[in-house]
């Protein structure tokens, strides 16, 4: 997904940058839909999509294979969001260009632009703190689902910059782990867990 804030699975920094700032949409679809005249974007959203569908085919058939994708996913964007908010923040603001929200865009160009290590370490650790809860069970997972749904949910306005809609489809996916698989530690052999409650 586009970049390292907003999504999982960031990309290149500087794939967006050599657009005109100042150009205007031609139409609804690409004002909807900003940057996909930029084949970095264009094959990140593409893969971002084929990830997002084969992690809520997992979650039907191989949760526990889904679950653990969930954790490199969030864990991975932990790292990556922090070391970039420390080492190159305003790299975010390329999310005020991409948004289709005028309210997003407001608060990226606004409050953010001038705290951008504090909100995105923010982020960061609660990514860090929802890739711990996939690998565990119970309240915990359940907790730590729930945020990952409101954020995969919170980010769909980023458009291209989320890889829209990927995040809806992780969501999906995390909904159904949730509902059917939260009684067990990822490591946890079902056999093994059947036989202790017998």
């Amino acid at each position: 997904m586009a970049h390292t804030t907003c999504c999982p699975l960031p990309m290149p920094g500087n794939a967006g940058r050599h657009q005109n700032r100042n150009s205007q949409p031609k139409d609804q679809n690409q004002k909807i839909m900003k940057g996909l005249d930029n084949p970095t974007y264009l094959m990140m959203l593409l893969i971002s999509n084929a990830v997002a569908l084969l992690q809520l085919l997992a979650a039907f058939k191989w949760p526990k294979i889904a679950r653990l994708s969930f954790f490199l996913l969030f864990a991975w964007a932990c790292w990556i969001n922090w070391k970039t908010s420390q080492q190159n923040p305003h790299f975010y603001l390329e999310y005020g260009e991409l948004t289709w929200s005028g309210w997003y865009r407001d608060f990226i160009n606004g409050w953010f632009s001038k705290n951008i290590p504090l909100a995105i370490g923010f982020v960061a650790t609660c990514q860090g703190l929802i890739a711990i809860s996939m690998l565990l069970k119970g309240w915990i997972y359940r907790i730590g689902s729930v945020g990952a749904v409101i954020f995969l949910l919170s980010i769909l306005p980023f458009g291209v910059g989320s890889g829209f809609p990927c995040t809806a489809i992780m969501a999906a996916a995390i909904i159904v782990l949730w509902r059917s698989h939260t009684n067990q530690f990822i490591w946890e052999n079902k056999q093994r867990l059947s036989n202790q409650l017998l």
